[in-house]
C-alpha cells in the first residue's frame, strides 16, 4: 500500500527535463512518461499495455489466487487507508462498537467529526492529485489556492474525490460485492495448485471455546478456539472455515489474525494459511507446493507475456523520433507555372516526437529534374508539429498525363540516423 499510495501521489510532483515527469496533456495532445512523448497517433502502444496488463492479471491470478484484489486495487487500498484512520480516531473494533451504541453526545460528534473531517481531505487529495496528471500540478496547485480552477478540472477533483470517499468511507466491500465484475469471473483463473486463503478443516475441526489448561485433544478438539476474529477482520465478513468463497479477496487479513490467536494460545500457526487444494489434501510443504507452479497454464500465461513484454520494450526503444504526413492541396491539383513547368503544391506536418529541437533538411526525388520550390531547412521545436507548405514542380515532359509517385525525404541535421522516407502522388494535367 506505501508503494502503490507513493507512486501515485508523489509521480506527479516529480520534475523531468523542466516539466512534470508524467503528464497527459490533452489540449496539446501529448502525454510525457519521463522522457518519452506519445501522440494519439501512438494508441497502439496503449492497446498493448492494456493487453500486458491483461495477460499479468491472468498469470498472478493464475499463480496466486486475487494478489490484485488483495493488496494493490484502489478500492482495496483506500478502504484501508480510511479503516486505519477510523482506527486511530475512534478506536479498535470492539471500542466502535460501544461508540456506535452511544446515544449521540459531545464525544461522540467530536470523534465521528474527526473521522468524516479527514476521510474529506484524504479523498480531496486524492481527486487533486488525479486531475494533476492532466493539469500541470504546479499550475493546479495555484490556480487551487487563487480559487481560479476551471470548470472541467473542477467538476473532476470533486467528482473523484466524492467517489473516493464514497467507496472507501461508506459503500467499502460492497463494491467487491457487489459491482465488481473480477469477483465473478476469477473461478475459471483458479485451479487446484492455485494458492488461495484456506482454512484447514482437518487440523481445526472440530471447533469449540477450551479452556488452556485442559488437554483439547483428550475432549476431541481441534485447533480451533471458535473466537471468531477471523471473520471480524474479513473486508467483506466472510466466514473462510466455510471454504473458499467468490468473495474472498486474498488480502490475508484472516492469516494474520489467527496466527496471533494461534500464539496466544500456544498453538502452532497456519490454520488458516496461503496454500493449494493439492497441497492441503496431500499434505504437501513449501518445496513441493513450488514445484508444482510451473505447470501448462503458467507456462502458456508467462510465454505469452514474455513475448508481448519485449516486442512492447522494443517497440519504446526503436519508436521513431520523426514523422512526417504528407498533404495535398486540394484546392489546386495541378496548374502550370511559368516557363511552361507544371506545378503540384503540398503540406508537410513535420512531428518532432524528441524532448530537444530538430533541424531537418527536406528534398524530394522522383520524376526527372524534379523541383523543390521551398526552403529546404526546417526548424521544429521540441515535441512540436509544424506546418510547411512547399511547392513541386517538373518540366512537362518529365511524365505522361496521370499520377506519378514521387519522395519527400526528411533528415536531421543532428543525428543521420533521423530520416523519414514519404511517398506522395504528383499530377500531370
Amino acid at each position: 500500500m506505501w508503494f502503490t499510495q507513493a507512486l501515485y501521489y508523489g509521480l506527479c510532483w516529480l520534475p523531468w527535463n523542466g516539466r512534470q515527469a508524467v503528464l497527459f496533456d490533452l489540449v496539446e495532445r501529448k502525454f510525457y512518461i519521463f522522457g518519452l512523448v506519445f501522440w494519439p497517433q501512438d494508441v497502439f502502444f496503449l492497446a498493448v499495455l492494456l493487453i500486458i496488463s491483461a495477460y499479468a492479471l491472468f498469470l498472478f491470478t493464475a499463480v496466486g489466487g486475487r494478489l490484485w484484489c488483495g493488496y494493490a486495487c484502489p478500492q482495496t487500498v483506500y478502504t484501508e487507508i480510511f479503516m486505519w484512520i477510523e482506527q486511530k480516531i475512534e478506536g479498535n473494533h470492539n471500542a466502535r462498537i460501544r461508540l456506535d451504541r452511544q446515544s449521540m453526545n459531545a464525544r461522540k460528534a467530536s470523534l465521528r467529526g474527526l473521522k468524516y473531517a479527514a476521510w474529506a481531505a484524504v479523498a480531496l487529495w486524492t481527486g487533486f492529485t488525479f486531475v494533476g496528471y492532466f493539469t500541470p500540478i504546479q499550475t493546479l496547485w495555484n490556480e487551487l489556492w487563487q480559487f481560479s480552477l476551471g470548470p472541467w478540472e473542477t467538476f473532476w477533483f470533486l467528482f473523484y474525490g466524492g467517489f473516493t470517499y464514497l467507496m472507501a468511507g461508506h459503500m467499502r466491500e460492497q463494491v467487491c460485492l457487489y459491482m465488481c465484475p473480477y469477483a465473478r469471473f476469477q473461478g475459471v483463473m483458479f485451479d487446484p495448485d492455485t494458492l488461495v486463503i484456506t482454512y484447514d478443516p482437518e487440523r481445526g475441526e472440530p471447533r469449540g471455546a477450551r479452556s488452556r489448561k485442559i488437554d483439547y485433544r483428550a475432549k476431541g478438539l481441534g485447533d480451533c478456539v471458535d473466537c471468531g476474529i477471523c471473520v471480524q477482520v474479513c473486508p467483506t465478513g466472510i466466514d473462510i472455515r466455510n471454504g473458499l468463497q467468490y468473495e474472498c479477496i486474498g488480502c490475508a487479513a484472516c492469516v494474520d489474525a489467527c496466527d496471533q490467536v494461534m500464539d496466544k494460545v500456544g498453538y502452532r500457526r497456519g490454520l488458516i494459511r496461503y496454500t493449494t487444494e493439492n497441497a492441503m489434501e496431500q499434505h504437501w510443504g513449501w518445496k513441493d507446493i513450488l514445484a508444482h507452479i510451473v505447470r501448462p497454464r503458467i507456462l502458456i500465461y508467462t510465454s505469452i507475456l514474455a513475448v508481448i513484454t519485449v516486442a512492447f520494450v522494443w517497440g519504446l526503444a526503436t519508436k521513431a523520433t520523426l514523422r512526417v504526413d504528407v498533404i495535398r492541396d486540394r484546392a489546386t491539383l495541378a496548374r502550370e507555372v511559368e516557363d511552361g513547368l507544371i506545378e503540384n503544391v503540398y503540406r508537410l506536418q513535420v512531428m518532432n516526437v524528441s524532448e530537444s529541437p530538430q533541424r531537418y533538411v527536406l528534398s524530394t526525388m522522383g520524376l526527372d529534374r524534379i523541383q523543390l520550390m521551398a526552403e529546404p531547412i526546417m526548424d521544429v521545436p521540441a515535441a512540436t508539429t509544424k506546418s510547411f507548405t512547399v511547392q513541386v514542380r517538373v518540366p512537362p515532359e518529365s511524365a505522361k498525363k496521370g499520377s506519378h509517385t514521387i519522395y519527400f525525404d526528411v533528415k536531421s541535421t543532428i543525428d543521420e540516423k533521423v530520416a523519414v522516407h514519404e511517398k506522395a502522388t504528383f499530377l500531370m494535367p
